[in-house]
């Protein structure tokens, strides 16, 4: 039914089409000319050009992020794990036990600790040295690396960058604290471990109506009882001077 009323309506605006073209030029045109002079302008020959209308960029290109260049690359696959770098037997086991116990095989938390490890070795005192600030500082190093590689991939992590952050504030006080007291051994630091020290700003407070009026106050109660400590003050060498001026004077009368 509904295709039936479609065609009728379809014909019944092609004969009104017919019949406007018919007076309008004097000649009579059938329905059937209207329907193949519109199908001849609506569908381009070969040899027509169409005018291409502007696309619109709906999609964005998709933005790749920059490589985060990762603390354990230089960690060869090779390498031997931590716990059995010190073992000699480790050196002349089967290639397939020596595979397993590389690093090849290793969780991040393992490469972590070696890398840890390698880090601690070139800023501790001797062997022994597992407490010292230079110690501290590279371990919070490593730590601090491996939440901003975290933190490259998945930067919603919020919890991550809370960590992160409270670490630098850590080593940033560690520092600071070196500085003032070993001067070499805070450069040799900062050297052997790639850290850039930035100095932290000094104060700054927005200067507001409010706060210089307070500030005006402070001051003027601060004058007015140093005026007042002065007062008392000279009153006290004045007692004092009035007490000593008697005996003075019968020590005088005495001696006479």
């Amino acid at each position: 039914m509904l295709l039936k009323n479609t065609v009728i309506a379809s014909a019944a605006l092609l004969r009104t089409r017919a019949a406007a073209f018919s007076s309008r030029s004097g000649m009579s045109v059938s329905p059937g000319q209207v329907y193949s002079n519109l199908s001849r302008t609506r569908t381009p020959g070969s040899n027509e050009i169409l005018t291409s209308q502007a696309v619109r960029q709906y999609a964005r290109a998709a933005r790749r992020k920059p490589e985060f260049q990762s603390q354990l690359q230089d960690l060869s696959p090779s390498m031997l794990k931590h716990e059995y770098a010190s073992v000699p037997v480790a050196n002349t086991v089967d290639d397939v036990v020596k595979k397993l116990l590389s690093l090849e095989f290793a969780s991040h938390s393992e490469k972590l600790r070696l890398k840890k490890e390698q880090l601690i070795e070139k800023v501790q005192k001797d062997v022994n040295d597992r407490s010292s600030t230079e110690v501290k500082v590279a371990m919070l190093t490593a730590q601090i690396r491996n939440f901003q590689e975290h933190l490259h991939k998945h930067p919603k992590d919020k919890a991550n960058k809370r960590w992160m952050l409270m670490s630098i504030d850590r080593r940033n006080k560690i520092l600071k604290v070196l500085r003032k007291t070993h001067y070499e051994s805070f450069e040799k630091v900062c050297q052997e471990l790639g850290i850039t020290y930035t100095f932290p700003q000094e104060y700054y407070r927005r200067t507001t109506q409010r706060w210089l009026a307070k500030k005006a106050l402070c001051v003027k109660v601060f004058k007015e009882v140093q005026k007042q400590k002065a007062e008392q003050r000279n009153k006290m060498k004045l007692n004092q001077q009035n007490n000593e001026a008697p005996s003075t004077t019968g020590a005088t009368g005495t001696a006479v």
